[in-house]
């Protein structure tokens, strides 16, 4: 990629959830990077979550929907946990993460 290229919205969002997802797992057994790993996943999804709510007919309804539920399940857990989250708890975040980025390169291809 050049200097003069730019993601696209939907290749950012890819890029942010996949770039949290590796810094939740590299941040494991650290809790001040833990700590602000989850503080940064959470950011990344309350603004996809203002994306999701602005996005109009760019997004089917159902897909919305999943997405705002996701990210009330990602700071739901977030806050029930903080620092203390565990492990597996930690995967099923990171594995959201992949499977949504997953998603939207997906989607950007189509």
């Amino acid at each position: 990629m050049t200097e003069t290229e730019q993601l696209s919205l939907t290749e950012e969002n890819a890029f942010n959830l996949s770039q949290v997802a590796i810094q939740l797992d590299q941040a494991r057994e650290d809790s001040t990077q833990l700590a602000t790993a989850l503080e940064r996943n959470m950011e990344v999804w309350v603004a996809m979550r203002i994306m999701v709510s602005r996005a109009g007919e760019a997004l089917q309804q159902d897909t919305k929907d999943n997405l705002i539920r996701l990210s009330q399940f990602v700071a739901e857990t977030t806050m029930k946990y903080g620092a203390d989250i565990p492990g597996e708890v930690i995967d099923t975040l990171i594995n959201i993460n992949l499977q949504i980025s997953e998603g939207f390169l997906e989607s950007a291809k189509a």
